[in-house]
């Protein structure tokens, strides 16, 4: 009977932490299916697992903690605390080891940084040790004040490319895009139609605007703010 009640708590703790996930993707306002795909998952297994209250492996959760790193540990296992980290500005520490850190992309290059063109690879680039920010694939400066309060002209954000192949977007969370009118740091929102998304400002003296899918030649998630003293 024990080993039994003890499966029970196994399971219901499992369940606990597929409702999690569950809610997590509510608030992110994607599709069960963009998220499955996201993580690697296989097409529908995760909804099945939602709906029969099976299990989801540990692999499976290392994967959704490192493409949605906004989300807590704490609250995906337990329930407790927020479900999103709080966002802190993290500190950076150059190094001149080309071996080591994360390049710092110059803003007229991030074209080919999106892309991971060679010719940028090989741009004598400065490079920044960020521990927290392993999986960045570059970094970029920020100019301009369009982004502001978050992001401010001279801070740097840690970026990591985004495949272009079956693109899909993680609603209200910021990008560096390479488009036809340009580099953008904004966030992305859905769009009037399936063809469009809807570019916003953090500054509220820019309006959004609406961009065609066709448009947008690269993209990369902004997974950090690194501020420089």
């Amino acid at each position: 009977m024990r080993i039994f009640s003890q499966l029970g708590r196994f399971f219901w703790f499992l369940t606990m932490i597929l409702d999690r996930i569950k809610q997590f993707i509510d608030s992110k306002g994607i599709a069960v299916s963009a998220f499955e795909k996201s993580i690697g998952m296989s097409n529908a297994s995760f909804g099945k697992s939602l709906r029969s209250g099976g299990a989801i492996g540990t692999d499976k959760l290392e994967n959704i903690l490192s493409v949605y790193p906004e989300l807590s540990p704490i609250w995906l296992v337990t329930g407790e605390g927020n479900m999103l980290r709080e966002s802190i500005p993290q500190k950076a520490k150059f190094t001149d080891d080309p071996k080591e850190g994360i390049p710092l992309i110059p803003f007229s290059a991030m074209a080919g940084a999106l892309t991971g063109e060679q010719s940028v690879l090989e741009y004598e680039c400065e490079r920044y040790v960020v521990p927290a920010f392993n999986g960045a694939d570059f970094l970029m400066p920020v100019k301009g004040n369009s982004m502001m309060p978050t992001y401010i002209s001279g801070d740097i954000v840690a970026c990591q490319r985004v495949p272009m192949s079956g693109l899909f977007f993680q609603w209200n969370k910021p990008y560096v895009l390479d488009t036809t009118q340009g580099p953008l740091i904004k966030r992305i929102k859905p769009g009037s139609d399936k063809q469009h998304v809807l570019i916003v400002s953090d500054n509220t003296d820019y309006d959004p605007f609406e961009l065609p899918y066709e448009d947008i030649h690269a993209v990369a998630l902004v997974i950090g703010l690194i501020r420089l003293e």
